[in-house]
């Protein structure tokens, strides 16, 4: 079966000046061209997925049969081996060690955390006070994962270099991997800015990993007790170096979804008079004027339909895999080594799965007639390698959204609008809101 080839291929760089120009508006065009379209990044050709089905296929069903894609390659210099990055048994290995950190009485612990960092961030606003809410959510997003890997005190400084450097690395990422090769090698500012970064970081985990160690590795009750403390079946543990790898896996992931899902959710619920009427209705019938605890997530319906809502709307722009077998892709022969791109944002943006797909519509996840095809909703990936932490990211959400919106209105600033800057997702920039007391 023969694949059709995505518009506007320009020689050697093929369509990589389309992607980076246009991101979101190409990809969700493929759709147009059929369910396998090839793309070709410079001189590498990739097949892009755009059904829901298929997408399903190539992640779950036949995951076994595809490996981390060439995207993920570019990431391996900074991010190692973690979890994000390995593959086959080591990665199965991996999980198994790292998923007691996310059972359901961790999650309950860090859920008290992530309802006081929300209090006390909410708490140090003044009434009539101009918020630059990207930057607000960002350093929540940052304290909340950084406690829950390091509880004492030489973790605090590494919480503080990660909400000075996380970002840079997480965008600058993007770019590398989108990139040819010789790009990262360039001596621009932007590549010693990322470098820095990475160093930086390094040297504070490694210290604090250094610390624990010497400690005789107590368990603090955070996510680092966890993988210090974790055994595989032949009761080996990790090294250092593999710890490190998931520590900077688990920040880099665990930060940038919740970060922008909490900053849209606040700009969607502000300017959607009627959500925020619903959602407050709620949270003052579940919690009567109480603080939110993890138990109450389940109750809370319809701040959880905003907060998938959101993730619907403002997730991770592409993934990519690998095939590692041939494999029949509905019609497509993909050899050993093809590489495939699967958007989440187009899939997310498909009006055949998500009716009026760019208009903010919480209800969508309450109707007892929505139908979501397997795989057209993927904001945490799906399958074998479905995010280890979507529980934590989910429930971050909703304990945030009730416990700032318990006690004020954010109200949009006439005449701000906010602008969006894309790399890995899509990022609200200058998105100012005046805290209203409740």
């Amino acid at each position: 079966m023969a694949v059709p080839v995505a518009p506007g291929r320009l020689p050697f760089l093929g369509h990589s000046v389309g992607m980076m120009r246009h991101r979101q508006r190409f990809t969700a065009s493929l759709r147009d061209h059929g369910e396998v379209v090839r793309v070709d990044l410079g001189p590498m050709s990739t097949y892009f997925v755009t059904s829901p089905r298929l997408v399903h296929q190539v992640l779950v069903t036949d995951g076994p049969r595809f490996r981390k894609g060439a995207m993920f390659d570019k990431f391996r210099p900074y991010l190692g081996n973690g979890l994000l990055l390995s593959d086959g048994a080591f990665h199965l290995r991996q999980r198994r060690m790292i998923q007691p950190a996310f059972h359901r009485e961790r999650i309950e612990r860090y859920a008290g955390m992530m309802a006081r960092a929300a209090a006390a961030l909410a708490g140090s606003w003044t009434p009539g006070e101009v918020r630059v809410v990207e930057d607000d959510m960002q350093g929540l997003a940052v304290t909340n994962v950084g406690e829950a890997l390091f509880s004492t005190a030489l973790g605090q400084r590494v919480i503080t270099e990660v909400r000075r450097s996380v970002f840079v690395v997480i965008k600058q990422g993007m770019v590398r991997a989108l990139s040819p090769s010789f790009v990262e090698k360039l001596p621009l500012p932007a590549n010693r800015e990322f470098d820095r970064a990475v160093a930086r970081m390094r040297a504070l985990v490694l210290e604090v990993i250094a610390s624990r160690r010497a400690e005789g590795t107590p368990d603090h009750g955070d996510l680092l007790s966890t993988l210090l403390l974790a055994q595989d079946d032949a009761g080996d543990g990790m090294t250092d170096q593999q710890t490190y790898d998931e520590v900077l896996t688990l920040l880099t992931a665990g930060i940038e979804t919740t970060a922008l899902a909490l900053a849209w959710a606040f700009h969607e619920i502000g300017r959607n008079p009627d959500v925020e009427r619903r959602v407050v209705a709620e949270l003052d019938e579940v919690l009567g004027g109480r603080p939110v605890t993890f138990a109450d997530v389940p109750r809370l319906v319809r701040t959880a339909a905003v907060a998938d809502e959101v993730l619907r709307m403002y997730p991770v722009w592409i993934l990519m895999r690998r095939a590692v077998e041939p494999v029949d892709l509905g019609g497509v022969e993909l050899p050993a080594g093809a590489e495939v791109i699967v958007s989440p944002h187009a899939l997310h943006h498909d009006p055949a799965s998500f009716p009026d797909p760019y208009r903010f519509d919480p209800d969508r996840w309450l109707s007892p007639a929505t139908e979501v095809p397997r795989g057209a909703f993927i904001p945490f990936a799906a399958g074998a390698r479905q995010c280890v932490g979507n529980v934590f990211a989910r429930a971050e959400i909703v304990i945030t959204l009730a416990t700032v919106l318990s006690r004020w209105r954010l109200v949009p600033v006439p005449g701000k609008p906010v602008r969006t800057r894309f790399t890995s997702a899509a990022y609200p920039s200058g998105l100012l809101m005046t805290a209203v007391p409740r």
